[in-house]
C-alpha cells in the first residue's frame, strides 16, 4: 500500500512538473506573438499551467505522507503533525519535496494575476524548471560525491529538464490540434507553426535524452553490473521504458516528416480535416507512451539499481 502511494505521488508530480515547465516553454518558441490566431490559441494557456501546478501541489503533499509513512513504518503515523514536520525540515528528501510543492503553488499564484502573455509563460517555465530539478537532489542523482558525483548530478538534471521540454510540448500540442476546427484556417496555420517550431527543439531533446541516459545508465549500472542488470527487476522496468521511449521516436519522426508536411499541403488545398484526424490520432497514441514512460519512471525510482546491490 505504501509503495503503491510512492509510485503514484511520483506519477503525479512528473507530470505537473513535466507539463509546469515544457508547456510555458514551448508557447514561448511554438506560439505566435500576434497575428491572427494568436489570441485563440494562448485562451487555453492558462488553464494548462494552473492543472500543472495543482498536480505538482498535490503530488509532492502525497510524496510527504508516502516518505513520512515510509519512515514511521505505517501509513497512519503519515498524519502525524510532528513526524511530518520531521520530514519535511530534516531530510534533503524534505527539502526537495517542499521546493515543488512551493513551486506548485507559485504557479498557481501567478497563473491567477497574469493574462496568457509572454510574462506567464516565462515565470511559470522557471518555476517548473526548479521544480522538475529538485527530484535530483533526492534521487539516485544525488548519491555521488566529488566531481563524479557532480558530474552524474548535471547529467540528472539535463535529463529531467529534456524530459520535461519534450512531454510538456506533447501536452501543449495535443490541447491545440484538439481545439482546432478544419473550418479556422488562421488557427490550422498556427498548429502548424507551432509543429514547425517543435520540430528543431526535439532534435536536441533526443539528443540530450540519450547521451544523459546513457551517463546515468553508467552509474546506476557500473560496468560489473551490466549483464546482471536484466535478470533484475529495475533492468526490466529500464527495458520496458526504452521500448516505450523508442516509439515516441517512432511518432515524433512521423508527426514531424510525415504528418507535419501532410498538414501544409491540406492548408494549400483548404481541405485539412483528414490531416488534422490523423495528427489527433498520433499525439494522442504518443501521449498515453509519455504517460506510461513516466509510469515505469515512477516505479523505477522505488527499485534500487544494479550498481547499489
Amino acid at each position: 500500500m505504501i509503495e503503491s502511494l510512492v509510485v503514484l505521488a511520483r506519477l503525479v508530480q512528473y507530470a505537473g512538473t513535466a507539463m509546469l515547465f515544457g508547456a510555458p516553454l514551448f508557447y514561448l518558441y511554438g506560439l505566435p506573438a500576434d497575428g491572427p490566431g494568436a489570441a485563440r490559441t494562448s485562451a487555453g494557456t492558462r488553464g494548462l499551467i494552473v492543472i500543472a501546478g495543482l498536480l505538482t501541489a498535490i503530488g509532492s503533499g502525497l510524496a510527504l505522507l508516502a516518505q513520512t509513512a515510509m519512515m514511521t513504518g505505517a501509513l497512519a503515523d503519515a498524519l502525524d503533525p510532528q513526524a511530518l514536520v520531521m520530514v519535511a525540515t530534516g531530510t534533503q528528501f524534505g527539502a526537495s519535496v517542499v521546493t515543488r510543492a512551493v513551486a506548485g503553488l507559485a504557479a498557481l499564484a501567478v497563473a491567477a494575476t497574469l493574462r496568457p502573455s509572454t510574462r506567464l509563460w516565462r515565470a511559470s517555465a522557471g518555476l517548473g524548471a526548479v521544480a522538475l530539478a529538485s527530484f535530483a537532489w533526492s534521487g539516485h542523482g544525488a548519491d555521488g560525491e566529488g566531481a563524479a558525483g557532480l558530474f552524474k548530478l548535471a547529467a540528472d538534471v539535463l535529463h529531467l529538464l529534456a524530459a520535461g521540454v519534450w512531454l510538456g510540448a506533447l501536452a501543449a500540442l495535443l490541447l491545440l490540434v484538439l481545439g482546432v476546427r478544419r473550418a479556422e484556417a488562421a488557427a490550422v496555420r498556427t498548429l502548424h507553426g507551432a509543429l514547425e517550431g517543435f520540430s528543431g527543439v526535439g532534435s536536441l531533446v533526443v539528443a540530450a535524452l540519450v547521451l544523459t541516459g546513457l551517463i546515468n545508465s553508467w552509474f546506476l549500472v557500473g560496468p560489473a553490473h551490466i549483464l546482471a542488470a536484466a535478470t533484475t527487476t529495475w533492468g526490466a522496468v529500464l527495458l520496458a521504458k526504452l521500448c516505450v521511449f523508442a516509439l515516441m521516436l517512432s511518432l515524433a519522426a512521423l508527426n514531424r516528416f510525415v504528418l507535419t508536411p501532410r498538414l501544409q499541403r491540406a492548408l494549400a488545398s483548404f481541405d485539412p480535416a483528414s490531416a488534422l484526424a490523423a495528427l489527433r490520432r498520433s499525439l494522442l497514441v504518443e501521449s498515453a507512451a509519455g504517460l506510461s514512460v513516466l509510469i515505469l519512471v515512477s516505479w523505477l525510482g522505488t527499485l534500487a539499481p544494479p550498481a547499489s546491490l
